[in-house]
């Protein structure tokens, strides 16, 4: 094995230091990458080349489950870049996303106790807008115009919209069950 486990996870899969990335060509370098090094194919060598391989495995799936997601796709490039996202210490947002969260949570609350699931769905598009809009934004802010401050303010919204959906999601189980 030739590989590099000090590259990073762009130059692993060989794509651009970019925020968009060809999905099906990460996909397609995955799936490859993944029958060069995996553990099974070096069972009949040593110790030392099986740990290598075990070693691999795990940075390619690192890699791989790092950059298939926007949200730590973004905050990756942000740390190469050197910028800290502050996500735990910098909770400031825009007020008028800061009383959209208020509502979609008191909405889905509601939702929740009345068991519409309806509503949810409603809440639950105009979140995916929102994060859609939010990582056009980021595109632009990483790719474009190398505005790595306010990119950070954007990973810090879509973490906000990343809690929110989960809590949607498990309004949803709860509402299945």
């Amino acid at each position: 094995m030739k590989l590099d486990l000090q590259q990073d996870f762009f130059s692993l899969f060989g794509l651009p230091l970019s925020f968009q990335i060809d999905s099906a060509l990460l996909e397609q370098t995955y799936r490859a990458l993944q029958s060069q090094v995996h553990p099974d194919k070096f069972s009949h060598l040593s110790d030392s080349e099986r740990r290598l391989s075990m070693q691999w495995a795990t940075r390619v799936n690192e890699a791989f489950q790092t950059l298939r997601s926007p949200l730590n796709r973004a905050r990756y490039l942000l740390i190469l870049k050197g910028v800290d996202t502050q996500e735990e210490s910098n909770t400031a947002m825009p007020i008028e996303f800061l009383m959209q969260q208020m509502e979609w949570r008191e909405a889905l609350a509601d939702a929740k106790y009345a068991k519409k699931t309806e509503v949810l769905d409603k809440i639950e598009r105009q979140v995916q807008a929102l994060k859609r809009t939010l990582e056009l934004e980021l595109a632009q802010d990483l790719d474009n115009v190398h505005d790595y401050v306010s990119a950070s303010g954007i990973v810090r919204k879509l973490k906000f919209i990343e809690k929110i959906t989960e809590e949607i999601s498990s309004a949803f189980d709860e509402l299945d069950n």
